[in-house]
């Protein structure tokens, strides 16, 4: 089950690009947003071929990004109103256009990671490994970032929040988030029998290597 070349180099240069880019206009302590994380676990399962990875990034980034950031992006464009104040940023002039033109993989990696679930097939850890992934990744963003950047949303969504003290607004977080955004398309893709295809087997040197979805 290759993934064909062009496509496996295209992802890797647009990851180095994103890179490079906010290297240079930004920190790198950005890369611990959850959706910056599947996009590059999105590049990574196409060249190990893992289904596990890539079943993880989707059960990632499909609501969250695939419905969250895009609703939030369209209405921005259409009406000015983002209802999640999750794209404000990509209106804003004062963010570098080469910045706001790379965050438009919100819009595609999704989709990306729907395609390569559908050919390797879904497996089923990806819903416990994701969520332990998240509950450390929400932790180090929270002690690592602070409440200034933010990131992953763990002191208040969108603007930092003082209705509960922190601790317990993160702990909710590390429940909550997977419960919504995780269980459902784990359950969807259980439902759609995603997870009955036949796993690839292992790469070998010079041999191309098809797996055929089970009848």
């Amino acid at each position: 089950m290759r993934f064909p070349l062009w496509l496996r180099i295209a992802a890797t240069l647009f990851a180095m690009v994103f890179i490079i880019v906010h290297w240079h206009y930004d920190n790198l302590i950005n890369f611990l947003w959850l959706s910056d994380i599947g996009m590059f676990g999105a590049v990574a399962a196409l060249w190990l071929r893992s289904r596990l990875l890539a079943s993880m990034m989707l059960v990632a980034t499909v609501l969250s990004d695939g419905l969250g950031w895009t609703l939030d992006f369209i209405l921005g464009i259409l009406v000015g109103w983002h209802p999640l104040n999750a794209t404000t940023y990509m209106f804003d002039p004062g963010v570098p256009l080469i910045v706001r033109a790379l965050s438009l993989f919100h819009l595609f990696v999704p989709a990306l990671l729907v395609w390569m679930v559908h050919r390797l097939g879904y497996d089923r850890r990806a819903l416990g490994a994701q969520t332990a992934f998240t509950i450390v990744l929400f932790w180090v963003s929270y002690v690592v970032a602070g409440p200034l950047r933010n990131i992953n949303w763990v002191f208040g969504p969108g603007q930092p929040q003082s209705y509960v003290p922190g601790w317990l607004y993160l702990i909710a977080m590390m429940t909550a988030f997977p419960v919504m955004c995780y269980v459902p398309v784990h359950l969807i893709l259980i439902a759609l029998r995603w997870d009955r295809r036949e796993a690839p087997p292992p790469a070998r040197a010079g041999e191309p290597s098809e797996a055929m979805p089970k009848p």
